[in-house]
């Protein structure tokens, strides 16, 4: 198959990579280099990228960032990133690329342990998490010509704990790894609407 991964540089999108290369082309998107640009935040570079792709099996989005403060002070301009970006971002990812992905073809969306298992100051992030949960759910239902889509919610990362981990006390960590195989059952499965927890 050939499969979009977008945010391919990062920490989970390099070890979905490296999973799924074994059996597929991969094209590796990102903000910085990889085989194609793209922003996430804006609908013009998305355009663009799958305008140059042209059509795929399977689209993974493994970027999108969030503010991480306080509820109380957390201000409209901070909410606006995850929103923008880790919400908005992967929803448009689907809404331009529908057209873009073969017959029978996949979506598989992150979102992240917090929409489930909530954490000081990631409310804006669980906001957006859970915004995307309900989006493949229901999403799910209409897509056409087969397509699926799945998302995966993974728990912080082993790879991430000296940046993360105080914001994570008591959760067990999880390898990259193991990870990228929910991303890989999402791609070469055949469920839909689902989200596949990696806790």
């Amino acid at each position: 198959m050939k499969v979009l991964i977008v945010g391919a540089s990062g920490t989970i999108g390099t070890a979905i990579a490296k999973e799924l290369e074994k059996d597929h082309e991969i094209i590796r998107a990102g903000r910085n280099g990889a085989d194609v640009q793209v922003d996430l935040q804006s609908t013009d570079s998305i355009k663009d990228m799958y305008e140059k792709i042209g059509k795929v099996d399977a689209v993974i989005n493994a970027s999108g960032g969030a503010s991480f403060a306080p509820v109380a002070e957390l201000t409209p301009e901070l909410n606006e990133v995850a929103i923008s970006s880790k919400l908005k971002g992967q929803v448009n990812l689907v809404l331009l690329g529908i057209d873009y992905v073969n017959d029978g073809g996949s979506f598989t969306l992150t979102t992240g342990v917090m929409m489930d298992d909530p954490i000081p100051k990631g409310v804006s992030a669980a906001m957006a998490n859970g915004g995307v949960k309900a989006f493949v759910k229901a999403a799910a239902i209409e897509m056409p010509r087969g397509i699926r889509i799945n998302n995966v919610s993974p728990n912080v990362l082993q790879e991430s704990l000296d940046k993360y981990g105080d914001f994570f006390p008591g959760f067990e960590a999880v390898p990259s790894s193991r990870v990228s195989l929910a991303y890989k059952k999402s791609v070469e499965g055949k469920q839909t609407g689902q989200t596949y927890e990696v806790y």
